[in-house]
């Protein structure tokens, strides 16, 4: 008796998980939330394209090749006054 007992519970033995969580009630729609966003990142349609994405790009590079230089000379002082 023991011994099937103990097959039975080595045969239910697995992963369990429950179910996805939905925000907002689970409705099935976000319609009220991001009816703002729809157009949001419309690139053709924004104001001033060419000086907004321009300065976008020049400030995301500057800041790509500053921190990095930054970083090393900090790193450098730290290293020398120690």
């Amino acid at each position: 008796m023991r011994k099937g007992m103990e097959d039975e519970h080595l045969g239910n033995r697995g992963f369990h998980s429950t179910g996805v969580k939905r925000m907002g009630g689970g409705h099935g729609h976000d319609e009220p939330y991001y009816l703002h966003a729809k157009h949001m990142y419309n690139l053709d349609r924004m104001k001033n394209q060419k000086l907004t994405m321009s300065l976008g790009v020049l400030t995301a590079f500057s800041i790509g090749v500053f921190v990095p230089i930054y970083a090393v000379i900090f790193q450098q002082k730290k290293t020398a006054s120690g």
